[in-house]
């Protein structure tokens, strides 16, 4: 399990090795362009009972933190649903894409 940590100011969104890569380039690309976003989840039910949203800006740090070392095998379709999906809504929901 890989952790996407944002701002340092929450506690890391924990996301799975494969998904974890999709974002990194989706993620990158939109900021890259300087495109801003929101990006919603559903957090642990430990931590939190509702859905959390958060703006995602090229200026804010980002870490993608990945549990193993070898890259998982990108799906070049799975990259551009999620692209379709983040520019037909402007919100990256990744519980919608796991």
């Amino acid at each position: 399990m890989g952790k996407l940590e944002y701002n340092s100011a929450r506690p890391s969104i924990e996301v799975d090795d494969s998904t974890l890569a999709h974002l990194k380039i989706v993620i990158g690309t939109k900021l890259r362009r300087q495109e801003s976003f929101m990006m919603t989840w559903l957090p642990e039910e430990s931590t939190s009972a509702g859905r959390l949203t958060i703006w995602m800006h090229p200026s804010i740090p980002l870490v993608f933190e990945f549990d193993e070392a070898k890259l998982p095998t990108i799906d070049p379709e799975r990259v551009q649903r999620m692209m379709e999906h983040l520019n037909a809504r402007g919100e990256l929901v990744l519980d919608q894409l796991m």
